[in-house]
């Protein structure tokens, strides 16, 4: 089983992400705010971006943002954002990994990996993904992980000139518990 390591980001990780992330593959399964092509000053933006939310502690932190680091370098991306207003008791998960390390298992095990941190840090019941409907790899790492497929959002976003249904998956505190056996 491959090995990894969530980390936090590093600025000398620039390149390794820029590398990693510049794969149209990768880029059709995200949002518009992943770019495509995926330039050197985007990891640096993006890494600087991480850095400084990563600084905020106590009840200000909202989010947990980290590397994927596979063999020595920057790999992939995992985050958990608290969410506001209503829905400040649940947080979103989402994730990217370099295509050469898709199919290893490590996505999902990374995804319960930030999961029970983010319930052990958070006041939140609820942690939800939302993958294209159309991406049967990250619907496989959601299950995998303990998710529960709660249905689909027909005709629900619009990616590159067309229109794509997406898939809301939840895992909630009391079911991760159960689970996972962890105390959350």
């Amino acid at each position: 089983m491959k090995e990894f390591v969530l980390r936090g980001w590093r600025i000398e990780d620039a390149k390794s992400l820029a590398r990693a992330a510049d794969n149209p593959a990768i880029a059709q399964n995200l949002r518009n705010t992943f770019p495509n092509p995926y330039t050197l000053e985007d990891a640096a933006w993006f890494i600087n971006d991480c850095i400084s939310n990563d600084h905020v502690s106590g009840a200000g932190r909202k989010q947990l943002n980290y590397a994927i680091e596979v063999d020595g370098r920057a790999a992939g991306g995992i985050g958990v954002n608290v969410k506001e207003d209503v829905y400040e008791k649940s947080a979103e998960l989402g994730y990217w990994l370099a295509q050469e390390y898709w199919r290893q298992n490590i996505m999902s095990r990374a995804v319960v990996r930030i999961c029970e941190e983010a319930f052990e840090t958070f006041d939140i019941v609820r942690i939800f993904a939302e993958p294209f409907a159309d991406n049967a790899g990250s619907r496989g790492v959601l299950e995998k992980a303990g998710f529960t497929y709660e249905g689909m959002m027909r005709d629900g976003v619009y990616k590159d000139g067309k229109i794509h249904s997406y898939c809301m998956y939840s895992a909630l505190r009391g079911e991760w518990k159960e689970r996972h056996g962890k105390k959350v």
